[in-house]
């Protein structure tokens, strides 16, 4: 047992003891007036009695008190549901309700808050903004509303009917906290919206909410939605059955270097049992969920293998996560590839990006550099989006750095000339290849000729292969 929970019990126990002190000392008191004034008339059995409620009573209120302290329904900072009550809550509401919409809100720069405020601060700010929130609901003519902290700066709201009815004032709220301050604090608000006809599982429904406000954080139209036609419970099953079968198609797109193709990347999707295919973006994040992302790299690099044995099939470039990287078990197995299979050597280039710095930058370098000593490449993805890939880019030893496609396209791509150089120049200081995609117009290829990109790739200098497919 923890120290805090031990403390947690003494504390416990403490409390109980002073709640129960008058009772236990009015009782004691009854029962001395009856034997002080009804002594001689007393019999044996009254002293039996009186003993056993001593007992018993003293056993209940303890009982009673402790089993109170350990039930605990609001989050002792923000006054909200605790997680665990407010997904019992949702539960019961979800079952007995047709149509059931929650919404996500959150406080953004909550670490920042804490960070530069203090935590007292921050915990401030945790309970105002729920007042606040509750006030602007209020306007709205919504009362009594559930509402749970999840973790963090998090916040669910349960609110019956479907979300067509909340929508607009979801936006309005977001919008409305742009000037909210609380003690000339800054306060960040975003949040999202669904309802029971995406899931009535309120596990999918939560998942959901957050998939849906990193989209819309990155999305101009602030409350914009995800349109899914699968069953997330459904979908799982059919990502959890392609992998077990290992069924996938991998398509390609050639890359090039001064008009000469020098590589091919891989996309993968994901084959169900009623043969319908499902994109990385919907199949991706079930993977790491489901703990399933290493057997997953390990059968797309089985297939890459595959076509690498074929006659004139080239190189290939596939994405892979970091994670399987720095797993030993999985990078053990992806060595054993490279070792045992010649015909991949210097053929496979790996693509990876993270949102999240790995701090222990040397042992993720030295694991780069076994696979590059079995002659694999190895890329960066999205340099300029991911504050990661600049990181990356300073402190691993790799190959190239392909530049985040938002910068070719649908934008000016002579509005970003100078970012994109910079880009480059300071890749090639470190004597990286530098990669953009996405190219889909002569604009945007004659920018990427014009500052000396060395390799370049989109729809308007090759297609998708879809004939790759057949031939794996």
């Amino acid at each position: 047992m923890l120290l805090p929970e031990i403390k947690e019990r003494e504390y416990r126990f403490k409390l109980a003891l002073r709640m129960v002190l008058p009772i236990f000392a009015l009782v004691v008191a009854l029962v001395l007036h009856t034997f002080i004034t009804s002594q001689d008339t007393l019999s044996t059995s009254f002293y039996v009695e009186s003993i056993l409620v001593l007992v018993f009573s003293i056993y209940f209120i303890f009982y009673l008190i402790y089993k109170g302290f350990d039930t605990k329904i609001t989050d002792s900072i923000s006054k909200a549901f605790t997680r665990e009550y407010m997904y019992e809550y949702l539960k019961k509401e979800i079952n007995e309700s047709k149509e059931y919409t929650l919404v996500l809100l959150s406080v953004d720069n909550l670490y920042e808050i804490n960070s530069r405020y203090g935590i007292k601060n921050g915990d401030k700010v945790l309970s105002k903004t729920i007042d606040w929130i509750a006030d602007y609901l209020k306007s709205k003519d919504i009362y009594n509303f559930p509402i749970g902290r999840i973790k963090g700066g998090d916040f669910i709201i349960g609110l019956s009917g479907d979300k067509s009815q909340y929508k607009t004032i979801l936006e309005l709220l977001c919008l409305k906290s742009e000037d909210f301050k609380i003690d000339d604090i800054e306060i960040q608000i975003s949040g999202a919206i669904n309802d029971t006809v995406f899931s009535k599982d309120i596990d999918y429904l939560i998942e959901n909410l957050f998939e849906l406000q990193v989209k819309n954080r990155n999305s101009k139209l602030a409350m914009e939605s995800i349109e899914v036609n699968i069953n997330p419970n459904e979908l799982e099953y059919s990502v959890i059955n392609a992998i077990k079968r290992k069924d996938l198609l991998i398509y390609t797109q050639s890359v090039f270097e001064n008009k000469i193709e020098l590589f091919k990347e891989c996309f993968v999707k994901l084959k169900t049992e009623d043969k319908k295919l499902l994109h990385q973006k919907n199949y991706m994040k079930i993977l790491d969920k489901l703990r399933l992302m290493g057997d997953y790299d390990l059968i797309v690099l089985e297939k890459i293998l595959k076509m690498c044995k074929k006659p004139d099939s080239g190189k290939f470039a596939i994405q892979i996560s970091p994670t399987s990287l720095r797993n030993y078990t999985i990078l053990t197995k992806i060595k054993e590839v490279f070792v045992k299979n010649e015909c991949v050597k210097s053929r496979i280039i790996l693509i990876f990006n993270e949102n999240e710095y790995y701090p222990r930058i040397e042992k993720f370098n030295a694991i780069l550099q076994q696979l590059r000593d079995l002659g694999v490449l190895v890329a960066i993805d999205r340099l300029g989006s991911l504050h990661t890939s600049f990181l990356y880019l300073r402190d691993l030893d790799i190959d190239i750095a392909r530049i985040d496609s938002y910068y070719t396209k649908d934008s000016d791509e002579r509005e970003y000339k100078s970012i994109v150089s910079g880009f480059n120049v300071m890749a090639h200081e470190k004597g990286v290849k530098t990669w953009v995609k996405m190219i889909e117009s002569q604009n945007s290829y004659a920018l990427a000729q014009e500052l000396k990109i060395d390799y370049m790739q989109g729809r308007y200098i090759a297609p998708l292969d879809k004939n790759e497919n057949n031939r794996s």
